[in-house]
């Protein structure tokens, strides 16, 4: 069972989403603005939060800025604006998936599910182990990593990004591969998804798509992490 907190001012859609996912097993807190929803989100310490954008005191992209200073508890964008740059903008400022209404809540509860078990909890396994490509070192298990023996301070979504391509170095992996694997998509998903934790990614190591140390696309087919000095290897 996972404590949500679902930041939701509609009442017809607060309060059957509220009843389904309980139905499903999952304890519900629910707020109605922004700021409620921040106190709450910092007092109660839900497992995941599910966020919509049109809240009536503050714009829920600007929640998530204010969420993402204090706490790295995942989020879930459910919200009715569909447009590419919204969405985009939203996955930069930190959430950890979007989701466009209408949806079911038998949709919502799968990405919830999804975005859970890409949680701390799936590092915990002792059998993890560091790993290192070049300078750049990837601890699974307390979620850190550093390149060049300096810390970098990256998303969950971020983290399990370059762990998943950390650990097939040198190989080619697919877009489609990344979205089943690391978001737990299994029909795939929006590449654009990919490219913008690609490029806040790319940011945080220091380089660019046009200028890559670690991080190098491969056109039309996915991209690969490479030590530098072996991008050719």
């Amino acid at each position: 069972m996972a404590h949500l907190l679902l930041i939701e001012d509609d009442l017809t859609i607060r309060t059957p989403l509220i009843r389904a996912l309980r139905d499903r097993g999952h304890a519900v807190a629910a707020a109605t603005t922004a700021m409620d929803g921040l106190r709450s989100a910092l007092d109660d310490r839900p497992d995941l939060v599910v966020l919509d954008l049109g809240l009536p005191d503050l714009d829920g992209r600007e929640l998530l800025r204010m969420l993402r200073a204090v706490s790295a508890v995942p989020v879930i964008v459910a919200t009715a604006r569909d447009d590419e740059t919204e969405i985009v903008r939203v996955l930069d400022a930190g959430a950890d998936d979007y989701l466009v209404k209408p949806f079911t809540a038998a949709q919502l509860d799968a990405r919830v599910r999804a975005v859970l078990r890409r949680g701390p909890a799936a590092a915990t396994d002792p059998a993890a182990s560091s790993v290192v490509v070049g300078k750049l070192q990837i601890d699974p298990r307390s979620r850190q990593v550093h390149l060049d023996g300096e810390p970098v301070d990256l998303t969950p979504r971020e983290f399990d990004l370059l762990h998943h391509l950390a650990t097939r170095p040198d190989q080619v992996v697919t877009k489609r591969e990344l979205m089943t694997e690391v978001w737990q998509v299994p029909y795939g998903g929006a590449d654009k998804t990919v490219d913008v934790h690609l490029s806040w990614l790319r940011r945080k190591l220091g380089e660019s798509a046009l200028a890559p140390r670690y991080l190098h696309t491969v056109r039309g087919v996915g991209v690969r992490l490479s030590a530098p000095g072996q991008e050719d290897g």
